[in-house]
């Protein structure tokens, strides 16, 4: 499936059901939609090892970013945070992908990727600081190995390549992973951070979720061809994938790492997924999209294929049925929880991770932030000293 030639049978622009048709025939999976566990030379060795308790382990992932994903609409709804970027649809392919991921692999993602978030270890209301708006980055990413959160679409595939590099320089064995959507491949920054991948066969992974919306842009005007189809122009080897396939993205992801890890250089993933939900929640698809688009891809439902298949191997039990429940509630509850309680930050926090080290030009802002702030203080209840910078209306 890692392809540096471009197949034949993408000779041009179709109709939307012949593209349809065709995009569907031409992508690598294991699972059919109605759960069928399909072979596949290249990818079956990739996860000779799962049984079904691990196929049931994702996904109960899947089922938990879900429910979060819906909470994060609701806390959204109910001004609890600012914004949120729904990911429904999109489940196996963040699972998948960072399923096969090590711990001392670094993630580069953009905005919607709450799935890689929780994957790599990040509690969901860490990343609600975010979207709050009472920090930058809501977590230490040295600590998940993943970066922030970015929110300048494509960039991240600069930084992932940059990281890339300097993990070749240290001669480690580990890899990048660079996180991006279709609208993404259409930004000059990816295109340039394949060239410099390709030129030195950086250990980086290009994993393009191709949900088919750039906001109310189509895929079918952003690109005549299948995305996938640009990177061995640049010498990168593809791959183009059913992102609503768990098993064949795990498996996808699995295969790109090891070409990064054994000095193969970057590999591209195309993951061809559907967003079914908005944009963001300021967005409304109704205005854009067909319904009968969202009805067809809601047949190919990433949970509904991977419990077809479990209630075929006899494990998609009530036990386990439970369990997920379970599991699902208490991660909902949770994260309403702790984001509810999150609070305000000191307006002084501003200036404590500009610089690694201290500056003088920084010092000087800071005092004259702190005399502004002074104009603003309450006066002190009788009995308390009063606290400089503690700005009630400022805060």
């Amino acid at each position: 499936m890692l392809q540096t030639q471009t197949p034949a049978h993408f000779a041009g622009r179709e109709s939307s059901t012949q593209t349809d048709a065709t995009e569907q025939a031409s992508l690598a999976r294991l699972l059919a939609p109605n759960g069928e566990r399909l072979p596949n030379a290249e990818l079956d060795p990739w996860v000779a090892e799962l049984d079904a308790a691990a196929i049931g382990a994702l996904y109960q992932d899947m089922a938990i970013i879900r429910r979060l994903d819906a909470e994060g609409t609701a806390l959204q709804r109910q001004g609890q945070i600012a914004l949120w970027p729904p990911l429904l649809g999109q489940e196996a392919a963040q699972i998948g992908s960072a399923r096969a991921l090590r711990s001392d692999d670094f993630v580069f993602s953009s905005y919607r990727e709450m799935g890689v978030v929780w994957a790599r270890g990040v509690r969901p209301s860490q990343l609600n600081r975010v979207w709050r708006g009472v920090t930058a980055s809501g977590w230490d990413p040295f600590e998940a190995h993943m970066a922030p959160l970015q929110v300048i679409i494509g960039a991240q595939t600069l930084h992932a390549t940059g990281y890339a590099l300097g993990i070749q320089n240290d001669g480690a064995d580990a890899a990048a992973v660079a996180y991006f959507g279709d609208g993404a491949t259409s930004q000059g920054d990816v295109n340039e951070a394949m060239v410099f991948a390709a030129s030195f066969q950086a250990p980086v992974v290009f994993f393009c979720q191709n949900n088919h919306w750039a906001i109310s842009e189509p895929v079918g005007l952003q690109a005549s061809r299948p995305i996938a189809d640009r990177a061995p122009g640049f010498g990168i080897p593809s791959m183009r994938v059913d992102g609503n396939d768990v098993l064949a993205v795990l498996a996808a992801t699995r295969i790109a790492l090891d070409r990064a890890r054994t000095g193969g250089g970057p590999s591209f993933i195309e993951a061809v997924t559907y967003r079914m939900g908005p944009h963001t929640t300021a967005d409304d698809p109704r205005k854009y999209r067909d319904p009968a688009e969202l009805e067809l891809w809601a047949g190919r439902d990433p949970l509904a294929r991977v419990e077809a298949f479990l209630r075929g191997q006899g494990a998609f039990t009530a036990e386990f049925e439970q369990q997920v429940a379970e599991a699902t509630d208490a991660a909902a509850a949770e994260v309403r929880a702790e984001t509810i309680a999150i609070p305000d930050p000191d307006p002084m926090e501003l200036f404590d991770h500009v610089y690694a080290e201290p500056h003088t030009g920084l010092a000087r802002e800071r005092a004259d932030y702190l005399r502004y702030l002074s104009q603003f203080e309450e006066p002190a209840a009788p009995g308390q000293p009063q606290q400089a910078g503690q700005a009630g209306g400022a805060r």
